[in-house]
């Protein structure tokens, strides 16, 4: 087993068999794409757990991801991928960029959900991009594209309705999608760390927003989410 890459949260890991790697969480935290990094306990274990409940959930739902198993409290196994390097971001509530961009207000509700490409460079600060742009790249072809809306808007539904059952508001989130034998699958993670989830009742925020906005409770937050959907965490010893 060699290091095959490292990111801003995760590690990825060669395996013996070609075809799948070991994906590390570590407790690594970071905002401002990269500028702010901290250690927060017991992260990586809380996101490797959501992930893998996240994923066998969306599985279910038929939306193909690279998630094999669950290796250790803060490791998977997950399919090798050729990663398309784009962002795609769907959005049920304004909040964040989207608010800073076209000044609405924060909380304003998106009927229909909004959906948006950003090309994955912490250098240029994700900078959005369009359809035209990703094909003259060769970033990804024009099928890939109507793939990754249509998985991303499925992932929305069957989302909403999950994270609704539970008293939460899934505001937005970020997907990353990858190609294995022809075949387009949903990789990375859907954690706390790349989506926005608010309680429907009081609008707390419980998500990375805690951590960029030096609110405290980072950690706690994303358990009292996992609790909520019913994401089985080991207790703290």
């Amino acid at each position: 087993m060699s290091l095959l890459y490292t990111g801003k949260a995760k590690s990825l890991y060669t395996t013996e068999n070609p075809d799948e790697l070991l994906c590390v969480f570590r407790n690594d935290t970071s905002a401002f794409d990269g500028e702010r990094i901290e250690q927060l306990d017991r992260k990586g274990m809380v996101n490797n757990y959501f992930n893998a409940f996240i994923m066998q959930y969306l599985d279910k739902e038929g939306i193909p991801n690279h998630f094999i198993k669950q290796q250790a409290d803060d490791a998977s196994i997950v399919r090798k991928l050729n990663m398309i390097p784009v962002e795609c971001v769907v959005r049920n509530i304004a909040a964040g960029s989207l608010c800073r961009r076209l000044g609405v207000e924060a909380g304003l509700e998106l009927n229909p959900p909004t959906f948006e490409f950003f090309l994955k460079n912490d250098a240029l600060h994700d900078p959005m991009v369009n359809d035209s742009l990703i094909i003259a790249f060769k970033w990804a072809k024009e099928e890939q594209i109507a793939q990754m809306k249509q998985y991303s808007f499925a992932v929305n539904e069957a989302l909403k309705k999950l994270f609704s059952q539970a008293g939460l508001l899934l505001v937005d989130f970020k997907l990353e999608f990858g190609e294995a034998n022809g075949k387009l699958y949903l990789g990375d993670e859907f954690s706390p760390d790349g989506c926005r989830i608010w309680d429907a009742q009081t609008k707390k925020v419980l998500d990375k927003d805690r951590f960029r906005k030096q609110m405290g409770g980072v950690v706690e937050a994303y358990e009292e989410v996992a609790y909520r959907l019913g994401v089985k965490i080991p207790e703290v010893a």
